[in-house]
């Protein structure tokens, strides 16, 4: 976790950035840097050896993404790396959908919801299924998709998912909870890879 004055610093930056001061961009970029190479390096551990798309590779096509978003009002630091879940997010699944892993078949998925991205699944139609299934849930409860994306994908904390949604820890945890068992479920039925 960063020192507040960082966290503080980053928030000013984003916020600066968001209202239009270029310079803000290039101040913010070491600031955040440094994170989304960690988030990054999560999310492809857990990929399969021989991988073409490297943690890297990851972060400068999610920074490419993140500074081409127009008018977005920045929260603070957590918002940014919610936001940079969401978009590495879309670039693995993207990613794993154009490897041709999406061939369906027969039998359970299993998945561990764990809360980290150390728990990645480990092929291609896994992290497909898996959003997919994310897809669903935000269809019939978007907080919880988010709450599942910000702390599985994203890494964040209780407390910077509560600070995002503007919800209390409890909720958050809560939603959590309700989460992880409705993935579970989906991803069990009959008809996932």
């Amino acid at each position: 976790m960063e020192p507040a004055s960082s966290s503080a610093e980053i928030t000013r930056l984003l916020q600066a950035w968001g209202g239009g001061d270029p310079a803000a961009l290039e101040n913010l970029t070491p600031l955040v840097y440094a994170e989304m190479r960690r988030m990054a390096a999560r999310y492809m551990r857990r990929e399969n050896p021989g991988n073409t798309l490297q943690a890297t590779a990851l972060v400068h096509e999610a920074y490419l993404r993140l500074v081409d978003i127009a008018e977005v009002r920045w929260q603070d630091r957590a918002h940014f790396f919610a936001v940079a879940a969401q978009t590495m997010r879309r670039i693995l699944v993207d990613s794993a959908r154009a490897r041709g892993s999406g061939k369906r078949g027969g039998g359970a998925l299993h998945v561990n919801l764990n809360e980290s991205i150390d728990a990645m699944p480990d092929r291609p139609s896994e992290l497909v299924a898996l959003d997919e299934a994310l897809d669903a849930l935000a269809k019939l409860d978007p907080r919880k998709a988010k709450v599942i994306e910000m702390r599985f994908f994203g890494g964040l904390t209780v407390q910077e998912t509560a600070e995002v949604l503007k919800v209390s820890p409890e909720t958050v945890m809560r939603d959590w909870k309700m989460a992880r068992a409705w993935l579970m479920r989906e991803l069990a039925a009959p008809g996932n890879p």
